[in-house]
């Protein structure tokens, strides 16, 4: 009972523009659906297998900027609404479980610590036009809030029961068309006191470092490729510790254009792999809306 049985939505991920020049005193709306197939590697002792999923994601996300210390800020809100279907053998004994729900909500505080200084209107525009080449450094705090559905007497839930923090660093090098990304970031897990069944759940912190390069046409339209690695979350329940450290891999490749100044579209497909004995294998295909203002 003490695998993470967990929905696509992991720590592992792979985003692109995290840190990017935004002006500020703007809103931006995005509206995504994403389908995931995925296969689980799960700890032996469970008697499980063969353990696949299929999850169907909406998200709807806002981002605000705003000047912080004549730095540019952002808030993000990240909320997702799933529908899921989990298939395998239990102990001998072929069995399926769906999910359909809101799943946790995710919250992100970042600032731009060097470089994108913050502008609004035309002084925004005509900084972007004349800056070619431009090094940005941020650091962020992002919070997934225990809002999703959760049922403590089942061990697959949309929910996690639990707040996870998850500090962040990272670098946005510009070359004229090319943007490079890297980020680092760190999950660290509270308790879960109420797992299956009333049992107590602690994970390790789990590390994640990603990157990824852009290149941008002057129609606007934009292309992308990042890969990120991802070690520990070892988990424990009731003290004791579980053979199950996550060791993970994942890329993506996406693409977006305009489709009026205020409105743009996106695409994206999404693998990740599991290095070590438990994990999620798993192809993600996304598309979504951008709105501004």
């Amino acid at each position: 009972m003490a695998l993470w049985l967990s929905p696509p939505l992991s720590a592992q991920e792979v985003e692109i523009r995290r840190w990017n020049h935004l002006p500020i005193d703007g809103n931006f709306v995005t509206a995504n659906f994403g389908r995931t197939d995925g296969d689980i590697a799960v700890d032996p002792v469970l008697l499980l297998d063969d353990v696949s999923v299929e999850m169907d994601t909406w998200l709807l996300g806002y981002i605000r900027t705003f000047e912080l210390f004549d730095r540019t800020a952002r808030v993000e809100i990240r909320q997702p609404w799933q529908a899921g279907i989990w298939n395998g053998v239990v102990d001998g004994t072929p069995t399926k479980v769906s999910r359909e729900g809101w799943s946790d909500t995710f919250a992100r505080f970042a600032v731009n610590l060097v470089g994108a200084p913050p502008l609004a209107g035309k002084a925004y525009a005509d900084y972007r036009a004349a800056t070619h080449v431009e090094t940005i450094v941020g650091a962020a705090l992002g919070v997934r809030l225990p809002t999703g559905q959760y049922l403590e007497d089942k061990l697959i839930n949309l929910g996690s029961n639990r707040f996870t923090f998850s500090p962040q660093v990272g670098v946005h090098q510009q070359y004229y068309n090319w943007s490079f990304e890297a980020t680092g970031t760190a999950w660290i897990y509270t308790d879960n006191n109420s797992f299956f069944n009333g049992n107590q759940l602690e994970q390790d912190p789990y590390y994640t470092m990603d990157g990824s390069v852009e290149y941008k046409f002057r129609s606007g339209i934009w292309v992308s490729a990042g890969a990120g690695i991802g070690l520990g979350g070892q988990s424990t329940v009731n003290g004791v510790e579980r053979d199950n450290r996550r060791e993970d891999f994942g890329w993506t490749a996406s693409a977006g254009f305009p489709v009026t100044r205020s409105l743009g579209f996106k695409a994206a497909y999404f693998e990740t792999e599991h290095w070590a004995k438990v994990g999620i294998a798993s192809q993600t295909v996304s598309v979504g809306l951008v709105g501004s203002w």
